[in-house]
């Protein structure tokens, strides 16, 4: 049972790196390019095969460019900051992005292979995750809560802060600029005209409709979680504090209840199933595609996200 929990131990295979290092010699380099790439890789001490012919590669097309321009085929000239990020941005140009990072990166850690007393790395930084979602039960305890409010007033502001999060996805401030009259019914559900340097028209999820159409009518041409500026702040602090008087339900934040929208208007678009089609997991070209993509009309999109096809 012991064996079982032990790590995995990381493979090397420092001899055959050692191989293809001396064996390396393209027809395409000059000997002089062809000695810097092996002596540049073997100071690296590759532990595999193939991670040394990825930096022989990369080490390869550096000293061929830099012989091209008249350079010196020493590291300390080639594989100095400038000289790398010239050859990637000038000397490059036939490849494609993807492989022009791979040739920085690798040229970077031969790079500071080379040095005598090369500085630490850098620590990864983790990335921001999006918040966990609100379940059902927990956004009907804060409707609930909300709907128990001493006054009308906070009563139909505790409600828009809930209905706006959790069923259109608008939080921070946004918030503060929206009036009851940007809640509109139209193209069969609810929308919200978000103006500013994002406008746009949001469905809102059906089961909010009616609780902020209400909010809504209450607001009329006043702000939707009240106050007489938009450059009011802290507005929802009080009716956050409002809201977590229960010890059953979590803290209420912002970007819990975008999340709840986010994530019922990818499980009503099968997002999920695209991605597992797709063989994704996180995706940086979703935008790019997008942008081909036709726009949808505004009955169309509501019946989709609304939630009342």
């Amino acid at each position: 049972m012991a064996d079982a929990q032990r790590p995995t131990p990381i493979r090397t295979d420092a001899p055959a790196a050692a191989a293809a290092i001396a064996a390396y010699a393209p027809a395409s380099l000059s000997p002089e390019a062809a000695a810097f790439a092996r002596a540049a890789v073997r100071r690296a001490a590759p532990q595999g095969r193939e991670r040394a012919r990825a930096l022989l590669y990369a080490a390869g097309r550096l000293a061929g460019f830099g012989e091209e321009r008249g350079m010196e085929l020493r590291a300390e000239t080639l594989l100095a900051q400038a000289s790398v990020e010239r050859f990637v941005l000038t000397g490059c140009g036939a490849l494609s992005p993807a492989t022009r990072r791979t040739l920085r990166t690798n040229l970077r850690a031969l790079a500071r292979a080379q040095e005598a007393h090369p500085s630490p790395q850098p620590a990864p930084l983790p990335r921001e995750r999006a918040k966990a979602p609100y379940s059902p039960a927990e956004i009907a305890g804060y409707l609930r809560l909300a709907a128990a409010q001493p006054t009308e007033a906070r009563r139909m502001r505790a409600t828009a802060l809930i209905c706006l999060g959790a069923g259109a996805g608008i939080v921070g401030g946004e918030l503060r600029h929206l009036r009851g009259r940007d809640v509109v019914a139209r193209s069969g559900g609810l929308v919200v005209c978000v103006s500013g340097h994002r406008a746009r028209v949001v469905p809102v999820l059906a089961r909010f409709g009616e609780p902020l159409q209400d909010a809504a009518a209450f607001a009329g041409d006043g702000y939707l979680l009240g106050g007489e500026s938009p450059g009011r702040r802290n507005l929802s602090d009080a009716l956050n504090a409002a809201l977590g008087q229960d010890a059953s339900l979590p803290r209420l934040q912002a970007g819990r209840l975008r999340s709840t929208w986010l994530c019922e208007c990818a499980e009503s678009i099968g997002l999920r199933a695209f991605m597992d089609a797709a063989g994704l997991r996180c995706s940086q070209r979703l935008g790019d595609l997008v942008a081909e993509l036709p726009q949808v009309e505004e009955a169309e999109a509501v019946a989709l996200l609304g939630g009342v096809r």
